[in-house]
């Protein structure tokens, strides 16, 4: 699954220098994830860091985006070129 930032989200610009995918921006008012570019850190780290260091907890999983680990892992060799 990919992740969503809510609007919960207090624009504090913490979760976008620790996404290793580029996956984060600022939106129109918030904090934005791009779902295509999102793996949940699966092959960069253990958990998702965006997750780990949001001091609002506003970075849920997407229920509009779900993908298997196998599948994020798929998409993380893509991005990475890594085979």
């Amino acid at each position: 699954m990919s992740l969503l930032i809510t609007d919960e989200c207090i624009n504090c610009d913490v979760c976008e220098p620790e996404c290793p995918n580029d996956a984060i921006s600022m939106g129109s008012e918030i904090y934005e994830i791009d779902w295509n570019l999102c793996t949940e850190c699966v092959g960069h780290h253990e958990t998702s860091q965006c997750v780990e260091v949001c001091p609002v907890d506003c970075i849920i999983l997407d229920p509009e985006h779900t993908e298997t680990q196998d599948e994020l892992m798929d998409k993380y060799r893509a991005l990475t070129g890594d085979e």
